[in-house]
């Protein structure tokens, strides 16, 4: 566990800094699910977009370990490096569209809409939401929503070579994102007026770009390290 807190640290930070493509993605849902939430059960909202996010970071779990146990088969067999290889590529990929400066990414997104039409209408049949486990249920449900940043990081944490791993990591990324999405559930103008501005965007996808390299086998990753 002590050899894995350094890439929990970082999945934690990657899911944070790719707070402004959560806001996009993810913002107008969380939007519309306060709106779905009864009157009478306003009172309850912030329980009930903790029960949400919990659920999306379940998944995200859940995605991690079904993805890394495929890492995991592969792991000690000439696929293993190749795997990484496209994890680091992905993320200096999102860290190019998080900046702003290349948006080729997205279409990576097509790859789970397939999916994702079999899952929306069972999300529509949870609204509104009326009670905890309602909510768990639908944020469970929309963690399978087709996302780049996502999937990137899923590679990722699949390329680590274990299955445990791989979950933790999507664990600590998916609680990486829960500071931004809550705010905007709850309508917190400063934060994510703050995450949407072009100067904390670029830095974000600066930083998820060297991560990329870093992931990028070679020895540029003791200079990397080291500065």
């Amino acid at each position: 566990m002590i050899e894995l807190t350094p890439l929990l640290l970082s999945a934690l930070v990657l899911g944070l800094l790719g707070g402004g493509h959560c806001l996009g993605m993810c913002g107008g849902l969380m939007g519309a699910l306060t709106l779905a939430i009864p009157p009478e059960q306003r009172a309850r909202r912030f329980r009930l977009l903790l029960a949400y996010n919990l659920g999306r970071i379940l998944s995200y779990s859940l995605a991690g370990l079904l993805l890394g146990l495929a890492g995991w088969a592969i792991a000690s067999g000439p696929l293993a490096l190749g795997l990484r290889i496209v994890a680091g590529l992905l993320l200096i990929c999102m860290g190019l569209y998080l900046a702003g400066w290349w948006s080729g990414l997205t279409r990576i997104e097509a790859l789970g809409r397939g999916l994702w039409q079999h899952i929306q209408p069972l999300a529509g049949r949870l609204l509104p939401v009326s009670s905890l486990p309602r909510a768990l249920l639908l944020g469970a449900l929309w963690g399978w929503l087709p996302c780049g940043l996502v999937y990137s990081t899923l590679l990722w944490a699949a390329s680590q070579g274990d299955a445990i791993d791989s979950a933790l990591l999507m664990l600590a990324f998916g609680l990486g994102t829960w500071p931004v999405l809550l705010a905007t559930g709850l309508a917190a103008e400063r934060l994510t007026a703050l995450l949407r501005r072009r100067g904390v965007r670029i830095a974000g996808g600066v930083l998820v770009i060297l991560f990329g390299l870093w992931t990028l086998p070679g020895p540029h990753q003791h200079w990397l390290m080291g500065h």
